[in-house]
């Protein structure tokens, strides 16, 4: 297929220089914790820390910038998820343009309220539909309607530009060679921009691309060798969850990038409360995906110099709950039964002293309907103090006759009672 560039390295050098005096040029740092984990030098690049705690502002900033003041003046429209909208609601405020964002009905509420923040009087938020999909859509049609200037959030050439300027960072503040680059992919206009100067400065770094497990559309695409769209996306990694890849992402990516992986949800969760607990980083899901793909090169990064993007650290406290519960169960020692209870004095004592071990602690126990006069069933959470516990609870259940249906197996079920 046509391998079309329709950026270059200079468009990533005037992009720099668009931006330098507004954007922060955020620190490349070595994580020792990181490193010794998997024996090598990691280095992150810490967005997270931007002047709006993410990479998107580079993009918008550098878009709006390549503008005329004629279409600075009929205003501007985007539609994002939560970080390229906080992204544009700076610039909007930064260059004293009118800006109209459209935001899912699902966005944080952190988010939305920094859009607000960062924007000020010069922006007005309008939340419509539930995923980005959805919103970019009745952002498009205000745009036609209004005659306005639609800031694009990964596929335009402009906006890629302007997130390529991390790699050109990167480059300039490390003096080894690179072995590896991990990076988050949404739409992919990050990994376009940064791997567009990364393999013509360093064609030896493999770019890594990261996307999550419930909206892996740039891994579809590629293995389709043709922008796809997928019918569902999980929402949760807010700040990837992408239907449908751009065009021009795609078609820059598609020769230069070396490898993915898909992360779970609720590994992502793990790797969050990782890099909280022990490296006083906060992150957003996005974030701190590309850290947890470590672990699947392991052995190809040992030894080396690798470079992982933090790319933002936009996460609501509110959701800090989710996040820890979501991570018990990925790594074993959470767990939701539907119990089915014999309808007779003394099973709930049976239940908690010959099936629960001594370590096993009850987090959710709820009658959730008396089907009949014998049985009823209970809704049960529990969470183990070691994962290894799992076999023998299940085997007690069996032992002492309480029928269940186990809740973590279907998602279905889980979304609707959890």
């Amino acid at each position: 297929m046509p391998t079309e560039k329709p950026i270059d390295v200079k468009d990533i050098i005037i992009a720099h220089q668009r931006i330098k005096d507004v954007v922060t040029k955020t620190p490349l740092l070595l994580d020792p914790i990181l490193s010794e984990k998997y024996d090598c030098n990691v280095y992150l690049k810490r967005e997270d820390l931007q002047v709006v705690r993410s990479f998107k502002i580079r993009g918008a900033y550098n878009f709006m910038q390549s503008l005329s003041e004629d279409d600075l003046k009929n205003g501007i429209v985007c539609a994002s998820a939560g970080n390229h909208a906080q992204g544009v609601a700076y610039s909007c405020k930064a260059m004293n343009v009118k800006g109209t964002i459209f935001m899912p009905t699902t966005t944080p509420r952190q988010k939305v309220d920094r859009v607000q923040f960062f924007g000020g009087e010069a922006v007005d938020v309008i939340l419509t539909g539930d995923t980005f999909d959805d919103a970019s859509d009745e952002s498009k049609k205000f745009c036609e309607a209004n005659d306005m200037s639609f800031i694009h959030p990964f596929d335009d050439e402009r906006t890629i530009a302007g997130q390529g300027t991390i790699g050109l960072e990167i480059l300039e503040a490390i003096n080894e060679p690179v072995s590896h680059m991990f990076m988050s992919v949404g739409g992919g206009g990050l990994i376009s921009g940064v791997a567009t100067y990364v393999k013509n400065i360093s064609p030896e770094t493999k770019i890594i691309g990261v996307e999550p497990a419930g909206a892996a559309s740039m891994q579809a695409s590629f293995k389709a060798n043709k922008v796809v769209k997928l019918d569902y996306v999980d929402k949760f990694v807010d700040g990837a969850s992408v239907k449908r890849i751009g065009d021009k992402t795609f078609k820059i990516a598609k020769p230069l990038v070396d490898g993915f992986v898909t992360i779970p949800e609720g590994r992502i969760c793990t790797t969050m409360l990782d890099l909280y607990n022990e490296n006083a980083i906060v992150t957003e899901p996005a974030g701190a995906m590309p850290v947890s793909a470590l672990e699947d090169y392991q052995d190809e990064i040992r030894g080396k110099n690798v470079v992982v993007i933090v790319s933002g650290g936009n996460n609501d406290i509110d959701r800090m709950q989710d996040i820890k519960e979501r991570s018990l169960i990925y790594e074993g020692y959470k767990y939701y039964f539907i119990v089915s209870f014999p309808q007779r004095a003394g099973a709930l004592r049976s239940f908690l002293t010959d099936v629960l071990g001594k370590d096993d602690d009850i987090t959710r126990f709820e009658y959730t309907k008396k089907n009949n006069r014998d049985r009823g069933p209970v809704l049960v959470g529990v969470e183990l103090k070691y994962k290894e516990d799992y076999e023998p609870l299940i085997d007690r259940m069996h032992d002492k006759g309480f029928s269940y249906i186990e809740i973590n197996k279907d998602q279905d079920l889980f979304q609707l009672l959890i």
